[in-house]
């Protein structure tokens, strides 16, 4: 099937099957202005869906992606993830801020695979924003086990990156803002989320509620 005609098919099937039972939903979303309550900066990659994965409807959520779920430092890169991040804490007023990794994720295997990158040069660069990460990982992690160690570093570090967003550090001072990271495992259906007590990813299988 043709790509286009299989997205034409796809939005058919949302206006004649998904939309009429969400219309109520759909119109309360459009008639007050939007107040998600949860800001994920997650990765690009085209298995992800985040609110599939939290079950979330229209308005709940702020959502960013890009290459490896990176956030740059504060003043590093100006552009979208920045601003982003302003308008979600200083506009929306979200409450919450996830930096969400991923299983087999293409960006952390080029970091540890530079070579895999050399004719994509806007990518090598872009990864920079990883690599205090990958260092931390060529210290703490054993050869066999680099890529889900890297993967949890990833998240860890663009969580203190975040924390030096100005909009961030400001919001996180008043109380109103709460910066989480999270792996989300794509063959499993497991989220692990960081527990800062702990030092640690922990499992939400079996959690409930």
């Amino acid at each position: 099937m043709d790509v286009r005609e299989h997205l034409k098919q796809g939005i058919h099937r949302f206006q004649t099957e998904i939309y009429p039972e969400l219309r109520e939903t759909y119109l309360e979303a459009v008639s007050k202005p939007q107040e998600p309550h949860t800001l994920i900066i997650t990765c690009a990659d085209s298995r992800i869906d985040p609110e599939l994965i939290t079950q979330s409807g229209p308005g709940e959520l702020f959502v960013m992606r890009n290459i490896g779920n990176l956030v740059p430092p504060y003043g590093e890169m100006i552009g979208g993830v920045s601003s982003v991040i302003e308008y979600a804490v200083t506009a929306l007023k979200v409450k919450h801020l996830v930096i969400c990794g991923h299983s087999d994720c293409g960006a952390m295997k080029a970091l540890l695979k530079p070579e895999s990158t050399e004719k994509m040069p806007t990518v090598r660069r872009w990864l920079r924003n990883a690599e205090a990460a990958l260092s931390v990982t060529r210290e703490i992690a054993p050869e066999a086990n680099m890529l889900p160690n890297l993967t949890e570093q990833n998240v860890l570090m663009q969580m203190t990156h975040a924390k030096t967003h100005p909009a961030v550090a400001g919001a996180m001072a008043r109380g109103e803002l709460t910066v989480g990271g999270w792996v989300y495992d794509i063959a499993k259906g497991d989220v692990r989320i960081y527990d800062d007590q702990k030092n640690k990813f922990e499992s939400t299988v079996g959690a409930g509620a």
